[in-house]
């Protein structure tokens, strides 16, 4: 099961961190998407300015996010450019998380999983970001190929932006909010589907802004992954994050992009592979202040 996978690769680098690669083209440094653009353009850049970030990191970071909204909006040239990144991410080592909140009914659903999460998939991931809000309907197919192909998805419980609360705190007549009834239900979807290290190939998107709920929610969802968004550019300190954790440093994994993808700005230097070395390198080292069950 992908989800042991996980968990493993975050204890053997002792660093429970995903590469966000949020990437867009003005990210890139001038000089190298000059020199790597060619006839594929904005997109040959992006996947050249990937794949160099994959490879400085890939002894230190063990999981990569790829959010495909960014591959969408350059067209064909961005989906292959998306589809080449996971190849690479794979042929790495990563953990390939595909976020694109997917959600629909019936045979659309299907079809969104089968692109994922099925036998054959054209972007094979480990995990996939799902919008759960249509109910069981909507969410039974994602679930129905994690059972068969041993990957698993990331259920949006309580996001980590500020109008999330909108809808998601609402409170029901029976008191709790609705992100508490969707955890629930996200716990019971799980509950087929637990690896040998004690968690559920169904795991929970819970954003590390809200600390509070970050930890109600693991003391309720005791065998539910989080892929906690937020850190770093979106303001949550690592001692938001504690919370989210079990008592051995696991349970979670730690979402960063633009912090790690763009240091090379902060730096005020064109060299952003070493930027973002440097920059990973002191996120887990912050991480390591808060969970002592992963320091060496």
């Amino acid at each position: 099961m992908r989800i042991d996978r996980l968990i493993e690769a975050i204890r053997e680098l002792r660093n429970p961190t995903a590469l966000g690669l949020d990437t867009r083209i003005e990210y890139v440094p001038e000089p190298f998407a000059r020199a790597h653009a060619g006839e594929g353009g904005g997109a040959a850049a992006v996947l050249a300015f990937n794949r160099e970030l994959l490879r400085a990191l890939r002894d230190i970071i063990p999981c990569v996010k790829i959010q495909a909204a960014y591959y969408e909006m350059m067209g064909a040239g961005g989906m292959a450019c998306l589809g080449d990144t996971m190849e690479e991410a794979r042929r790495l080592g990563y953990v390939v998380i595909a976020d694109a909140k997917r959600g629909d009914i019936g045979p659309t659903a299907e079809a969104y999983s089968s692109a994922y999460l099925g036998s054959g998939a054209p972007y094979a991931s480990d995990f996939l970001t799902v919008n759960p809000y249509f109910g069981t309907d909507g969410v039974s197919p994602f679930i129905s190929d994690c059972g068969r192909t041993g990957r698993g998805i990331f259920a949006l419980v309580k996001t980590s932006n500020k109008s999330g609360g909108e809808f998601q705190d609402i409170l029901c007549a029976d008191g709790r909010t609705v992100y508490e009834h969707v955890a629930e239900r996200v716990s019971e979807w799980g509950s087929g589907l637990i690896g040998h290290n004690g968690y559920s190939s169904v795991g929970a998107v819970v954003g590390a802004t809200y600390p509070e709920q970050g930890a109600e929610l693991r003391k309720k969802m005791p065998h539910t992954f989080f892929l906690l968004p937020g850190y770093g550019a979106q303001g949550a300190p690592a001692s938001h994050l504690a919370g989210c954790f079990d008592g051995d440093g696991s349970g979670a994994i730690v979402a960063a992009s633009r912090s790690i993808i763009r240091a090379h700005r902060t730096a005020g230097t064109d060299d952003f592979a070493s930027a973002a070395r440097e920059e990973a390198i002191r996120m887990r080292a912050d991480l390591m202040r808060v969970l002592p069950g992963l320091a060496p």
